[in-house]
Parts: C-alpha cells; structure tokens; sequence
C-alpha cells in the first residue's frame, strides 16, 4: 500500500517543464532539449538528466538561466528541489543554457559511461540495413545499434529478397509475408491464369503467382516487384508514396476477392483470415440486448489508452481491454426498446469465431490533439510466440437471449467496431494511421465452423516492424519459416538469419524518461502487425515443393527460367560491349552525335560499317570514304588515325570494356578523290585563319596538324603549305583564351614552350604592308583581332513609335541613311562556328563606307548630345515635361515586375577587370629584346594603359553614374568601341521596332545608350534599358559606368521610354502597407529618390504621384514611409532623415508607405514601435493589429502600454513574440501553446525576443480567461476552416498532417484520368 500511496503521490506532483540549448558548439546551438520533471527533483539530479540526454559525462558543463546577464552556473551537488530553486511548474517553460565549464567544452559520454541506461538500450536490436541511396530510408533508421545477428547470403539462407522501388519497403513486407504463408502461396499456385480471359499485365494474381515462382526458383539475390504493381495500375510515382502496411494488406485482400469471383479461390481470404465478433448492448434494467455480427480481418489493438499515462504491457492486456464493456450512463443513457426510455446499459464486442490467420494490428500512430500533429507510440508491448484465445472467445451461440449475463465493466474501450472497417475507427479526414481511410465494400458474411477450446492455440509466424517516426520510415519483416523453424529477417533485398532473442527487441519501449507524447518526432524500431497461425495438425499445410506443383505452374516455372536465362546471356553481352560516343560531320545533317555499341570482338572495319549505318550515310557516301578515328570532342581534337589496324578488336583499340572513355570516336569522311590524312599520337590540331588587312576579313579555318617540338620557323612553313601564303612575312598570332594574344615572333622557340595545347587557335597574315613594323599592340592586325574578339550580337528592341518621337527617330535615321548610302554589312557572324569570318575596323581609311558612316554617325550623335546639353536645342527644350506621359506609361508596364528588387546587371562584379575599358589608351613601344611572354596582349591593360583605373568609388556605387565626365565631355567620346546597328530581317515588317547590333562588349551602358539615340528618338537621358533573360523577366540595367561583359551573343534588350536616372538617383518601388488587410502589402507606383534627399522631400515628390496615378489624395502629415524587407514593415523613417546619410539606399529599393489614422507618433530614432494584437481564447479570435510607440526597450512599458490600451490588468497580461515573417498569422487552435508566452526577460532586445527594431509583432492576452471547450466537431470545422484561412495567406499550417496519395489498387489496370485534376 505503501508503495501504491507513493506512485499515487508522484503521479499528482507537479511537473516542471526544462527547455535547455546547449551553446557549447555551432553545432549544437539551434538543438533544445526538452525534460519534463518531478517539481521535487534535486538540482544534482536535474545534472544527471542533462548529462545522460546530452550525452555528456556530468560535471564537465554548466546549467545557467537563459533568460538573465548575469548566466551564474546553478549548483552541481545542491539537493535543492526544483521548485525551490525558481523554477515554474504547471506547463511554464524554464529555458536553461547548457555551457562551458571553467572554459573547457563538455566531455562526451563514451558507451561505458551509459550506465544509467536501461536493459534494452545496451542491448543490441535488429533494425534495417543501411542502403546507399535507398529511399525510403533515412539516416535515423540506421543506427549504428540497428544490426543483424548475421548477414548470410542466399547461398545460406536459400531465400530472395525484394528489389525496393523507391518506398515500397511497405509492400515488399506483406509480399514476403503471403509468400511464407504455405496455406496462401499453395491456394495462389492451384489458381491457373486463363489468358484468353485477361490481360496477364494487368492480372493481380498471376502477376503474385509469378512473383512467388521467382521467390521461390530465381537464383538471383533479389528480383523486382514492378510487375506486380503495373497489375495494380499503380506508375512510377506510387513508388516515391510510402503508405500503411496494414491498410495495403485490407486494400489487396480486397483486390483479390474480386479478382477470384467465380472461381475455387473465392472465398479463399474469407476462409484464412476473416473471424467473426458480436458487437453489442445491454440495458442494465431489464437484461434486454441489442446486437448484431460483424466480421473481420484484423484486430486493431490500442497501444496506450486515450488519455492515459500508462500503455498496455502486452498483447493479451491489449486483448482484453479490446472485449471489456463501458458502461453508458448519464447524458450517454442508451434507450431500451423494452423500457421505452433512456437506461444505463454495457456496450462491447465479444469474439465469437477466429480465424485460421490471426492478424493483430498495433495501432502505433496516434494524433495529438494539444499540438495537432501525428505521433507513433514507441511503448514497449510484449507478444508470445504461442497466443492461447480461449480466455477472449464467446463460444455461445449467434443468437443471443433477451437477457443474458454481462462480463466486468470498467476499462475504456475505443469504441465499436463494424464489418472491416475496426482499425480506421480513428480515422478522420485530416488525421490516419500513417495511410489514407479506405471505404471497403464489405465482404459477404461467412460462419466458420466453431472451434473447440483445445483448439484456440496460435503461434506467432510474422512480424512486421516499423522503424521511424509518424513522419515516415521503414517497414521489414521478420518471418518463421515452416519448413526449418528458423526465423529471417526479409529486408527488402536482404535476407538473413536471426534469433529470437532478436524477435524480442521488436517489443518496442525506449530509455530515459518521456512525457505522453515525446513520441512524436522519435524515431524507434517496433512490432506494428503480428500474425499469428492456428496449431491444427489437422489443417497446418507445408510449402508445395518444386515436384509437386501443378502443371501450369511447372509451365510457368520453365518460362520464368528461360527467360532468366535469356536475361543472363543479354547481361553477358553488355558486360562485352563497348558503348562510346560517336560523332560525324554529315553532308546534310551537319555534325551529328550518338553511341556506338560495338561488342569488344568486333573488329574496326565492322565498327566503322555499323557506324556507317548509325550516322546514315548510305547514298550519300561510299563505305570506302569513311574511317573512325579517336577524337577529343571537348577540344575538338582529332587524336589519332588507326592506318593498318583495320582488323583489331574494338576492345582492344578501345582500351578495354569500361563503363566511360576519356574520348569519342568520330567517323571521317573524304571526298572520293581525296586521301586521308594520317593523325599520330603527339601531334596537335591547329586551326588557321587568315586574315586579310586590306578587306578587313578572317577566313573560316583550316585544319593543320604539328608537333609540340616543331619550332616557329617550321610552323610557319607548315602553315606556308597549307595556305600558299608567304614564310618570310607571315606573322603567326596564337589566341591561347579569352583576351590572350600572343604574337609568334620567336623563330626557334617551340609551340609547346609558346603554349600550345592539344587544340589550338592561330590567326596568320602576310602582307607587304608597314604593319609588321610598328608594335604588335598598336598594330591593325591587333586592333583588328581584338574588336573580332570582343564584338557580341544583341537583339534590342525599340518602344513603340509614338508622336512625341517619330520625328526625331525619322531625321536621326534619314540622316543617317544618307551618310552611310549602301553600306555592305560585312560584320555578319557564321551560323556555323562563333567566329567573326568577315568583319570592319574601327580605324581604317576614309575610303571605307563603313568607318564614313560610323564616322557620321559619331559626329552627328556629338553635335546632338553638345546641343542638348547646352540648351540650344529646340527639339528637346523641356525632355522633363515631354516626356511626362512616357514616364507614367512605363510605370504602369512594370506592375509585373514589382516585386523585383533584384538589378542582374548590378549582381554581375562591378569591381572587374573587364569594366575598366572607359580610359584613353596611349601607344605602347615594345622594348626590344623581350620575347613574346612580354608582348602578350592584355586587351584590359592596353585600354588603360596612361591613365588610372577607373575603379567605382563607394560614391558610385550607391547609384548610377552620369552620362559625362567633369568637362561635360561626352565619355563615349574618350574611347572609341565598334557599334553597328541593322535590321533584323529584310522581310520582317516589325525591322524598325527591333534590330541587331553588332557592338564591343567592353562599352559602356552610357556609351551604348549614346549610340542607340539615334534609333530610338530621344536622348539617352530619355529611355531606360532592360536586360531580357531567358523566362523574359526583365531587370533594368542603371550602372552606366559599367560594360556590357555580362552580355553574350544574342542577350535580348529592351527600350523603354522614360527618363533615365541621374547620378545619384535610385529607382524605388513603393508599396502600401495595410497591416489588418489579407493583403498587407499592395504596390502602389515606381518613383525616384536621390542621395541627399530628406524624407520629407521624398513624401512632397511622392503623394502627386500617388494621386494621379493610384488616386489617392493624402497629405504629407498623414503618411509615414518605413523599411521594407520582404513583407517584413521595418524602421520608420523620420521626416529629417536624409537618404545616404541617415538611410542607406540601393538600386531597385523598396519602401512601404503606411496611411496614419492619427498624427505621427514616432519622433525619435531612439522610440520602438511595436504591432500588437490581442489573443482571445475565450472566443478563439485574434483581434486586430493596434500599434504600440515605446521610448524604451523596456518589457515592464510594454506590458503597461498593453494594459492601459486593452484594460487587462498589468499582473494578468502576458505577451508572446510572433514568429515567421509579417504578420506572423498562426492557427488560434495552435497560438494558445505553441507561442512562448511571458518570456522571462527585463528587456525586449535579449534572447528569446531579439526586438530591436520597428516592425516587431507581439501577441498578448489575459492570463485568466479560459480557451472555449470545443466538442470534437467543432474543432475539425475550426481546424478546416484555419488550415484555409493560413493557405490563402501563404503561410505553413503547421497542424496539417503529410498530404498523402490514397493506396488503391485498379482492377481495370489504371487510374480514370480526371480532367480537372493537375
């Protein structure tokens, strides 16, 4: 009694609930532990706790406060109890932080030190193997503690096992349950499939019959189940749906019973695992019964009662508890039929026949109600290997008397249960056990013949276990096998031996000490179905052996072989054959690529004819005209030619049988009266292009072989040859990468000292001309080369005409046409390679019509920009007021684009080498006597060479740059970069609104707007340019000092009309903040402020904006402007503030503007203002957002602001941090407990609140009042209605269960496509 008194007292102890974060590591900084304490409990105990959870040794850390500064380390060896030592019991969270002591991190715990631990946890226990990329399976299913008594292999064990599709360890379970059932497996293999009746694909029990040949004859480790679940109508995606083993077994039975319709295996489910049960009630007052039979085919066993601390111990408590009967009484009165009125009568279920196969679930997955989440039990539950029923059966007959005698009353049942559905009981549309609820169509009632008590004994052959959490995990099985007695671990494709010692870990139970519901997101390894077989000599069968199958099956056994056979001499040819990439330059198709699959036998003239047939080159070019050759394809390198080895196996050309080569196989081609040329290992590929000073063009390429030791003198007659150009004036550039130029002027240096690689790039020119004689640098073939080499192609395209702009686009392009009369355009790209075959200089004589127009066109854009600049041009007197309308429009195109805050061309390094190209360059003299290493060009360096980088200072950084130096000098004009502008098609009607522009990638945006000017009308103070990128989001591009490195060829640009920002201007996007909206952030315009600004300016430029644009009449004193970060309200921003100085400011900024209902509160950067909004759990509403200013960081003036404004008293008002981002919306189901309410701090900007700006959001509420009692249908329609509500917001329900597929198996072979479906 003593000891009953004792757990009675401590069951009614208050608890005390510890939340401690170890901040001894960044590791371990964002973990809590959670411990849930006797109030009694010492302070050294409460170490020891820490310690054995952690998983430290106990004196080597300390525990302090979390929620003070001073962190005084409470007492290691104090016997104070907790409640003694401040801590708050009843549900009050105290937040500790574990940390160093004396300077020195915690000592882990090695396994000896884990003492404390009980049996079970040092115990070694079976679990799922570690499979690499297995799905399905997560790293906390594989503990290290998770091991096999042994792992054999088939060989041993004479079992295969199940390939795991993605997630199907589920069904691969049950598969290898049914498989191991002799009674099963003899009934599927009598059934003989009709193929003249069915499809074999979609037939569910030949392709199971199939699977259970193979399961029993293959030779393989483990085979396939992708058969089996095409015959379920299932695709490749219900492989990545994990679902409930239990509700997979109900789904399947089902599929077979009306698969087996009309034939001897009709009622074979019924006859093996359907039992039958009384469900019923009876009136204590005059004995009277109500009752009917319900069957089944499992018994859902409750872990843990609702509401209970304790869970039951073992599957025979389970059992009983299951048939005793509750009693209904007081508002649950049953009405008797016979009393005519409402009477305390017993209700429950009574089992009145068995089945031959017992199925007993353990219902192991939970819903908790306080944090609406799904939990699994992991509670320890014994099972015997041999089950005695005849305590749990009614053995009386069907028809029950009018009074009858009823058994004790008292424990809690779950509820009835009815025809098949006795395990879904809980189920609701918003919480399951792991899987979705099924609507079974119910099995026709069946009366088994009664079985006598002798005959009530069952013995365990099955359990399957789950290991994970609710969230998801694994399932496997744990089989006895009939024919040795020996129990197997069948692991998806694992198969292996193991004891009953290792059958017994599966019990469940886990160490230390838990709350109710710790459960929740542990993961653990537990029996979740047990299946257990009637002892009856008389009707216990043996597997069917191989000699004593029926006909068709030893058909289907000859067939299932053969075909494993084929399948093994197809894996022999593959392990043979070589699969390299192949490529082809085809006369039509050009270069063409696929693989080669030759067996490594094959010789090369068989390989070149099959690659012949592959590339499709018959009638196009004889067999004879064709060789394969090695080829590097990355540096387009042809490696070597294989002359004379026409009759060598592929594997040995090849290298071997590998599963990647480091190069391809390209099939050359000749014309018939050419020969081919030999290709030797150690040559490399040269490509030649000759260019032509006098015309201003580079030819394409020819392809010259040489050596690596050949010197420059020999190169140059090489290329000589190839050429017919001249040995003694030839001047050899190598290009070795991007803005490397080297001149070959060192005649006995090699190509390998000079750089040369494997595929290699050179430009030639010889000529008679001066050229050669100046610096290479200074040179036109270098000025040439260098424009070839930076020239990109953008398509940019041009606003629409509009009156304000025709004419000046019409003169700019009259005169224009003018000036450049019938230019050729010779700066064409190749559609076949990247190279510029036929392009112009800059810088050449004024007889060339191209150098006159871009010329005119330079003089015409200077005299234009001087007029413009110096007010004398009466065409744009007023670009602010005439382009008004053009300004508003643009703003209104880019509503689309609002939420942008993101400048691609500012993200790309304003700080790189290549922006630095706006500088005058000089002429650089070679020195004589360097060699070429000294004279490499670097295009960066030459273009700056004389003046200093122009790095951005800080200055501009923080906005765009002005169009015009110091001098008001137009810096286009400092250095003059290729630009061409041409229509982009001669048919396309829409030519003048988009054109091709042929341009040097090193100019600037300022420079490039210049020379656009003339084509889209106005001054490039008066249109804005947008990068286009390839999902046709648009970025507007403001840095006009950069370049345009970023671009490549063809990038696409758009024109807009709209006047440009000014040097120190920035573009902002303003939003309206409406905190009690659905929508509190609503974009209102686009605007510019400047650096300097105050706000108050800001606010004058901005409210005429807002009331022609968005028609909203506001004064100046009635707004306030505030930070926006995301959808995040921020600072506010005072009316003295000045942009740059006291705000820092960015291009494409965002602000929200707030309408005030009262006059501005906020006057000093030192005041918080704070949106609070009020909890009610009385009405389980949330009240609307209500802005607090406070002078301080105080919480003591929050509470007194909260408690002047809401009349709750100041000792009643406790206040929680919102979390997430504005508005912080959360369920009112979930705010109540999961907020941390009454923080335990002085100040606002200290760990956990970290308030330390305006914007904040804070719940409060009146400690006293009392959350509504809901009825269960009342918060299924309130959690509906929230999980709504939050979606629409955008914000997660946290409360929301795992969207799960529904488990169904089609009968007619798949899913009925839904139309509306996604």
């Amino acid at each position: 009694m003593k000891r009953i008194s004792q757990i009675q007292n401590a069951a009614e102890e208050p608890r005390v609930l510890c939340i401690i974060q170890d901040i001894t590591s960044a590791k371990t900084v964002n973990e809590r532990l959670t411990l849930n304490l006797p109030a009694s409990t010492t302070l050294s105990k409460l170490y020891e706790d820490v310690a054995h959870k952690a998983g430290y040794v106990k004196a080597t850390f300390d525990l302090a406060w979390g929620n003070t500064p001073d962190m005084v380390p409470l007492d290691h060896s104090s016997e104070m109890s907790l409640s003694d030592s401040g801590f708050e019991p009843g549900g009050k969270r105290n937040f500790l932080q574990l940390t160093d002591k004396d300077g020195e991190q915690p000592q882990i715990a090695s396994v000896s030190d884990s003492s404390g631990l009980d049996d079970s946890s040092q115990e070694r226990i079976i679990g799922p193997l570690p499979r690499d990329g297995a799905a399905g399976c997560s790293g906390d299913y594989s503990s290290p503690s998770y091991s096999y008594s042994s792992i054999l292999n088939k060989s041993d064990t004479g079992y295969v096992g199940l390939v795991n599709q993605a997630m199907t360890c589920y069904l691969n379970s049950l598969l290898q349950t049914l498989f191991m059932t002799p009674e099963f497996r003899n009934a599927l293999y009598n059934w003989e499939f009709e193929e003249t009746e069915e499809d074999p694909v979609t037939s569910i029990p030949y392709q199971l019959q199939r699977l259970f040949v193979l399961l029993q004859t293959s030779k393989k480790r483990a085979i396939e189940t992708t058969d089996v679940t095409r015959s379920f109508g299932w695709d490749s995606s219900e492989a990545w749906q994990q679902h409930d083993v239990q509700e997979l077994c109900r789904v399947m039975f089902d599929a077979l019973e009306q698969k087996w319709k009309q034939t001897e295996q009709a009622d074979l489910i019924n006859q093996l695992y359907q039992g039958k049960l009384k469900d019923y009630v009876r009136c204590l007052e005059c004995g009277y019964e109500s009752w009917r039979i319900d069957t089944y085919l499992d018994i859902p066993l409750v872990i843990r009662p609702f509401g209970a601390s304790q869970a039951y111990g073992s599957v025979e408590e389970a059992l009983q508890a299951f048939i005793q009967p509750e009693t209904l009484d007081g508002p649950n009165q049953y009405f008797c039929e016979r009393c005519k009125k409402k009477c305390d009568a017993r209700k429950g279920l009574r089992l009145l026949h068995l089945p031959y196969l017992l199925t007993l679930q353990l219902k192991r997955f939970d819903f908790d109600y306080t944090t609406m989440h799904r939990i699994k039990l992991n509670d320890r539950m014994t099972f015997p290997d041999e089950l005695d029923m005849s305590p749990f059966i009614d053995v009386e007959d069907e028809k029950s008397p009018q009074t009858e005698s009823c058994t004790d009353s008292g424990a809690e049942n779950e509820g009835s249960c009815h025809s098949d559905q006795m395990s879904n009981d809980f189920s609701t549309d918003d919480c399951v056990d792991e899987g979705i609820c099924l609507d079974s169509t119910g099995s026709t009632e069946r009366i088994s013949s009664v079985y006598s008590q002798s005959l009530l004994t069952f013995e365990l052959f099955s359990v399957m276990v789950h290991s994970g959490s609710a969230a998801g995990g694994h399932y496997y099985a744990c089989i006895k096998s009939y024919s040795d007695g020996q129990w197997y671990s069948f692991n998806d494709q694992h198969v292996s031996k193991i004891t009953q010692d290792d059958i017994r870990k599966t019990h469940g139970g886990s160490s230390g000490s838990r709350g109710y519901y710790s459960g929740a997101f542990a993961s653990s390894t537990n029996a979740y179905m047990l299946i257990y077989r009637l002892k009856d000599p008389s009707r216990n069968a043996k597997y069917l052996a191989a000699e004593d199958f029926p006909e068709h099956i030893k058909s289907l056994v000859q067939k299932e072989k053969e075909s494993e056979e084929q399948e093994k001499r197809q894996r022999e040819i593959e392990r043979n054959t070589c699969k390299i990439k192949l490529f082809c330059m085809h006369p039509v198709k050009m270069m063409m690529e696929s693989k080669l699959e030759v067996h490594k036998d094959k010789t090369l003239r068989e390989a070149t004819e099959m690659a012949y047939k592959l590339m499709e080159l018959e009638g196009l070019v004889s067999l004879d005209c064709c060789r394969l050759v090695k080829y590097d394809e990355f540096h387009e390198y042809l490696e070597r030619s294989y002359e004379g080895e026409e009759d060598t196996p592929m594997g040995l050309l090849l290298g071997g049988v590998k599963s990647s080569y480091m190069f391809d196989l390209l099939l050359e081609t000749r014309k018939p009266e050419q020969a081919f040329q030999p290709y030797k290992p150690g040559e490399v590929m040269v490509k030649v292009h000759v260019v032509d000073l006098k015309s201003e063009t580079i030819a394409s390429p020819i392809s010259v072989r040489a050596y690596l030791n050949q010197t420059i003198t020999e190169f140059k007659q090489l290329i000589a040859q190839a050429t017919g150009l001249s040995a003694e004036t030839m001047r050899v550039v190598l290009e070795r990468c991007y803005n490397d130029l080297r001149l070959l002027y060192v005649p006995n240096k090699t190509l390998k000292a000079e750089g040369f690689f494997r595929s290699n790039k050179v430009f030639v020119e010889s000529s008679e001309s001066t050229d050669h004689q100046v610096a290479f640098t200074d040179s036109v073939l270098w000025k040439l080369l260098d424009r070839h080499g930076n020239t990109i192609r953008l398509l940019v395209l041009l606003p629409e005409q509009s009156p304000g702009t025709l004419a000046n686009r019409t003169l700019c392009q009259n005169q224009q046409q003018q000036q450049q009369g019938s230019s050729p355009s010779d700066s064409q790209k190749s559609s076949e390679t990247s190279d510029f075959e036929h392009i112009e200089s800059p810088t050449q004589e004024a007889d060339s019509n191209s150098s006159l127009c871009v010329a005119a066109d330079n003089r015409e854009l200077e005299n234009r920009i001087r007029a413009t600049a110096g007010g004398s041009s009466s065409a744009s007197s007023d670009p602010e007021n005439h382009f008004a309308c053009e300004e508003r429009s643009d703003s209104e195109v880019n509503n689309d684009r609002s939420t942008s805050s993101v400048d691609s061309d500012i993200l790309s390094s304003s700080h790189s080498s290549d922006t630095l190209c706006n500088a005058d360059s000089g002429p650089i003299q070679l020195a004589n006597g360097l060699d070429s290493h000294s004279i490499t060009s670097s295009r960066r360096s030459k273009a700056h060479e004389g003046k200093k980088e122009t790095w951005d200072t800080a200055e501009e950084d923080s906005g765009t740059d002005s169009e015009y130096d110091d001098n008001g000098k137009s810096k286009a004009e400092a250095q003059y970069l290729y630009f061409r502008a041409e229509p982009c098609s001669q048919d396309d009607s829409s030519s003048e609104a988009q054109k091709l522009v042929h341009v040097d990638k090193r100019i600037t945006l300022a420079a490039f707007k210049q020379n656009v000017e003339p084509y889209v009308g106005v001054t490039s103070t008066q249109f804005k340019v947008f990068r286009v990128y390839a999902n046709n989001q648009e970025f507007e591009s403001v840095r006009l000092n950069e370049t345009l490195s970023s671009f490549s060829d063809d990038n696409k640009i758009t024109i807009r009309l709209g006047r440009a920002l000014k040097k120190g201007e920035y573009r902002v996007k303003v939003y309206q903040l409406l905190v009690n909206e659905p929508e509190p952030c609503k974009f209102l315009v686009d605007t510019v402020f400047a650096k300097g600004m105050t706000v108050r300016q800001s606010k004058e430029e901005l409210l005429p904006q807002l009331k022609e644009q968005c028609e909203l009449d506001l004064s100046i004193d009635s707004v306030r402007l505030r930070k926006k970060t995301w959808k995040n309200p921020g600072t506010v921003f005072l009316d003295y503030h000045v942009y740059e100085e006291d705000i820092s400011i960015s291009s494409n900024w965002e602000v929200f503007l707030e309408v005030l209902n009262e006059p501005e509160k906020m006057k000093s950067m030192s005041q918080l203002a704070v949106l609070t909004r009020r909890w009610r759990p009385a009405a389980m509403k949330l009240g609307p957002f209500q802005e607090v200013i406070l002078e301080s960081s105080s919480v003591e003036e929050l509470k007194e602001k909260l408690s002047e404004m809401s009349d709750v008293p100041l000792e009643n008002l406790e206040f929680a941090k919102g979390r997430g981002t504005f508005p912080c919306d959360i369920s009112v189901l979930e705010i109540h407990q999961d907020l941390d309410w009454n923080p335990k701090v002085s100040t606002l900007n200290v760990w956990p609140l970290y308030i330390c700006d305006d914007g904040a959001v804070v719940f409060y509420r009146d400690s006293t009042e009392e959350p509504m009692e809901l009825s269960e249908e009342e918060r299924n329609e309130l959690m509906k209605k929230e999980s709504s509500r939050l979606l629409k917001t955008g914000h997660r329900v946290s409360y929301s269960p795992r969207k799960e597929k529904a488990l169904k198996i089609y009968l007619d072979g798949g899913p009925a496509k839904d139309p509306v479906q996604d």
